[in-house]
């Protein structure tokens, strides 16, 4: 949702997860280059970044990228390759992009992340747009089922992608502009106008955009969350 709030407001790049996948095959695929068109891996990243920059960045001067804590540690060894001179996670990065605004989105709620997760991976629906189509679907369709050991271990990982998160920005030195779900969920508009502001663009741009994307939570989220919660120990 976020990343698609930045797009519209064409002015600042078009976010998004240009480096999902912690494997370089993968990120060649989606640029559509060949390995073997490069005679070294340094080289061939040279190309992949270069690659993702035009795409993040369009018409704007700007350049926007979505990195989840999966796949960030191979990102950030990749990126030590392409600039082994340069010394410092965040010095690497700002080399590849230039000065870098930091934002670190995250979900206070880590059982209703969890159940959302599990959902769409079952139902292989993830994002439908605001007028109620599909956005992104990676299987046919299947009806969800409750899960909770899956929930649960989803929770933990949530969990600990945040401790992680928080570890790199200490270790950086680095202290984020921090989002909540709740907060982007609620003022969509207010949230997207002060990541403006802290990018020295015009806030009120971010006024006349509405959500390209819907809520997939409905009563299949709440019954599993009430069965859940039902089944916690009560010191928890």
């Amino acid at each position: 949702m976020l990343c698609k709030l930045l797009s519209a407001t064409e002015i600042s790049g078009y976010p998004n997860s240009y480096f999902h996948n912690p494997s370089l095959s993968s990120w060649l695929k989606s640029f559509n280059l060949s390995n073997n068109d490069f005679t070294s891996s340094r080289e061939a990243l040279r190309a992949i970044f270069a690659a993702a920059r035009n795409k993040g960045t369009g018409k704007t001067e700007i350049f926007g990228l979505r990195l989840q804590r999966g796949s960030f540690d191979f990102f950030m060894e990749q990126i030590g390759v392409l600039y082994p001179d340069i010394h410092g996670d965040q010095n690497r990065v700002q080399a590849a992009f230039g000065q870098t605004l930091f934002i670190h989105l995250t979900r206070e709620n880590k059982l209703n992340q969890a159940i959302s997760c599990v959902k769409a991976q079952q139902t292989g629906l993830w994002h439908m747009a605001a007028d109620g189509t599909e956005l992104e679907r990676l299987s046919a369709p299947k009806k969800p089922f409750y899960n909770a050991a899956e929930i649960e271990r989803h929770i933990i990982e949530f969990t600990e992608y945040d401790v992680a998160w928080n570890a790199w920005f200490s270790q950086q030195s680095l202290e984020p502009l921090r989002i909540t779900y709740n907060e982007l969920s609620d003022s969509p508009a207010e949230v997207l106008a002060n990541i403006l502001e802290r990018l020295g663009l015009d806030r009120k741009t971010a006024y006349g955009i509405s959500p390209p994307v819907a809520k997939l939570a409905d009563g299949i989220n709440r019954n599993w969350e009430k069965r859940f919660r039902a089944g916690l120990d009560t010191t928890q």
